[in-house]
């Protein structure tokens, strides 16, 4: 609709950066033209496409017309490689989504990392569905490319409850040194 493509335009006129704006069409016809049309919208936008066997031909169409993509919807090794293998720019594995399941979200991360390595994939690895600090730290441990998680998820990592400590020690002794 004009309102969310509006949206997405607000957005990129204040990231400096990408921007997944994702196609709600699930026929290839659809998807293409969706995603075409949020291509057109910024240079930034880089089009979301879910890993549905119709998404994996729109997004080698895209990849051989340049418009990069990101394929969402990602829970195993075996979808990331089938994305990458269609030129997608990013895949998304939802490492929460897969916890919830008592599945393994960041030994997910890591095998597409290393088949990525093992073939010389370009493609990006965003870690989505990080949920906590320790998701974001381990991420980043494997070699994430991107990961995408709530604002208190970044706000956590200033917090250590040895840095409060120390602080309030710090101050202290400041006030004691100069009574």
């Amino acid at each position: 609709t004009d309102a969310v493509m509006a949206h997405y335009q607000a957005i990129c006129d204040i990231v400096d950066g990408d921007v997944s704006a994702e196609v709600i069409a699930t026929d290839y016809e659809g998807i293409i033209r969706e995603g075409e049309a949020l291509a057109d919208l910024h240079p930034n936008i880089v089009v979301k496409v879910p890993m549905i066997k119709e998404g994996v031909k729109a997004i080698k169409y895209f990849s051989d017309k340049g418009i990069r993509t990101n394929c969402t919807l990602i829970f195993s090794a075996g979808q990331a490689l089938l994305a990458a293998k269609a030129g997608a720019t990013y895949v998304s594995p939802f490492v929460g989504r897969l916890d919830d399941i008592g599945a393994d979200g960041l030994g997910l991360i890591a095998q597409i990392i290393e088949i990525f390595a093992n073939y010389g994939y370009a493609t990006e690895v965003l870690a989505a569905s990080v949920r906590h600090v320790p998701h974001l730290i381990q991420c980043a441990e494997l070699g994430a490319d991107v990961v995408t998680c709530p604002l208190n998820v970044i706000t956590g990592l200033l917090n250590h409850p040895l840095t409060d400590k120390g602080l309030a020690t710090f101050l202290a002794d400041h006030k004691k040194v100069n009574a």
